[in-house]
């Protein structure tokens, strides 16, 4: 029976403040939340004004200007983000109360018609409490929650009733974008941790925590990493040539030196993007220090959960990708070929490919190609864009699963058409929804691998975007099998200076 069919036979009352709040803290820290960064946003927002009561003036306008940025012009009747994201945390909220909020003692509702939850505590019958029947709770919290929610208890009043809304929104932004940085320089040392009691922890070896979980995220990358506790995640470094206005210009392929050499002048103009317009700019730097929002994103997603499972990784440049690594370790690739050097040099070859039709203009001209189209499956994926607007609408990326090069290794490739199409593989790679849909498809299919072994396979996914930055969702398209050898070039250094 689930939650929704318990209230039936239970009677209902009124929870109070701080059962409320619990209630909220338990939600937004649950697993089915943990990667919907935009609905945890306004779940909090809309939950802070029904609990303190102040519901006069919440209308769709005050949510799209308050908890989404919108600026004062901002008009529901062409802009319908807060009506769409509503509706997606009406149904988030069921996920949750259908799986792992089962029997949770209070029930958060947001009725039709309406923006503010409702709270209401249930009678959970005895049965619900027996251990048999009562699923695991996975309430880790990321290093990126704990820094947002410490910054935010210093500078918000006492009272959760006080909270002024729009000061938290614009600062949360900066908050998070620190908390992404704390991620990607501190690697994965929260998941070695007993962070408090009732939290499930994990052996270093992600065999052993494979068997300690009942997380589908954590079983298919347990699944995937072995006996391998420290894979090595390689993200894009792609060079551009700075001159003395701190103005950047595409490097698209030739020989580089290290970050801020200087440039030959000849050789700026033979490989440059835009020739004639680097010959008037003057003494150039080679300059690789700039990775894409979309892969940070994705390194945060990807670190907070191998956290969770005690797998301790390297984080690198894809320029300083080694052969030992290869050699000794699963390998994580972030991005596409076209601005990750070791994704163009070891991706396998399969139905999917990326593919781009003008090497000296890039702006969202990529594509990837679909070699054998099935029902329902076009040839061809590209960026798409507001026919109006020119806004970036929608993204695609692969996630591709091959065979590394030693026997129990793997190449993993989470890489998008856009920066923004990478977090999207990350964001549906690292949650439940999508792993689960993801292995459902691999065991109904000739995919399938032997017990113990890992599926070769791509899949396509699409990234569904809000103002051309913001993933709002990403939904799977197609996956095929993957004929793939084991990659070349376990003897040698990755070469430092190819076509990227």
């Amino acid at each position: 029976m689930g939650h929704a069919d318990a209230l039936a036979t239970t009677q209902r009352a009124v929870p109070t403040s701080e059962q409320c709040q619990q209630q909220v803290h338990r939600i937004l820290h649950s697993a089915t939340f943990r990667n919907a960064s935009t609905l945890q946003q306004l779940f909090q927002f809309v939950a802070d004004k029904a609990i303190a009561g102040t519901t006069e003036g919440l209308k769709e306008y005050t949510i799209g200007v308050e908890a989404f940025g919108r600026k004062q012009d901002f008009d529901p009747k062409t802009d319908t983000i807060v009506r769409v994201q509503i509706h997606r945390l009406r149904q988030k909220l069921k996920e949750y109360y259908d799986a792992e909020g089962s029997h949770d003692p209070i029930l958060v509702e947001i009725p039709k018609g309406h923006y503010l939850p409702s709270f209401e505590e249930i009678a959970v019958p005895v049965a619900a409490h027996e251990p048999a029947a009562s699923p695991r709770l996975d309430t880790t919290v990321s290093v990126t929650t704990r820094l947002l929610e410490h910054k935010a208890e210093e500078s918000l009043p006492s009272t959760a009733t006080e909270r002024p809304r729009s000061s938290w929104i614009s600062s949360g932004r900066a908050l998070i974008a620190v908390a992404l940085l704390v991620v990607f320089g501190a690697g994965f040392w929260i998941g070695t941790r007993q962070m408090r009691s009732g939290v499930e922890t994990f052996s270093p070896n992600p065999e052993v925590a494979l068997g300690r979980s009942a997380d589908p995220v954590k079983v298919f990358w347990a699944n995937l990493l072995g006996n391998d506790s420290a894979p090595v995640i390689a993200y894009p470094d792609a060079v551009f040539l700075l001159d003395d206005s701190n103005d950047l210009f595409r490097f698209r392929q030739g020989a580089s030196d290290s970050r801020g050499a200087a440039v030959d002048p000849h050789l700026a103009r033979q490989f440059a993007s835009n020739p004639a317009l680097v010959a008037q700019a003057g003494q150039l730097h080679y300059e690789n220090g700039y990775t894409g929002t979309g892969e940070l994103q994705a390194i945060a997603m990807l670190s907070n959960l191998f956290g969770q499972m005690g797998v301790k990784a390297t984080i690198k440049p894809s320029r300083d990708l080694t052969p030992d690594d290869l050699k000794q370790h699963n390998v994580i690739l972030f991005g596409s070929p076209f601005q990750n050097i070791a994704v163009a040099q070891l991706i396998d070859t399969g139905d999917f490919t990326f593919d781009n039709p003008d090497s000296r203009h890039e702006q969202w001209r990529a594509q990837i190609l679909n070699a054998h189209p099935r029902a329902n499956e076009s040839p061809a994926y590209h960026t798409e864009r507001d026919p109006v607007t020119q806004v970036l609408k929608t993204d695609y990326g692969l996630i591709s699963i091959q065979p590394g090069v030693v026997p129990g290794r793997y190449i993993v490739v989470l890489g998008g058409l856009d920066t923004k199409g990478t977090e999207g593989v990350a964001m549906f790679a690292t949650s439940n929804l999508g792993v689960e849909q993801l292995s459902k498809i691999l065991a109904d299919s000739e995919i399938s691998a032997a017990k113990g072994e890992t599926p070769l396979f791509q899949a396509l996914v699409r990234s569904h975007l809000e103002k051309g930055y913001q993933v709002l969702q990403a939904d799977l398209m197609a996956v095929h099998k993957l004929h793939a050898q084991p990659p070349s070039g376990a003897g040698g250094p990755i070469p430092q200076a190819s076509g990227h």
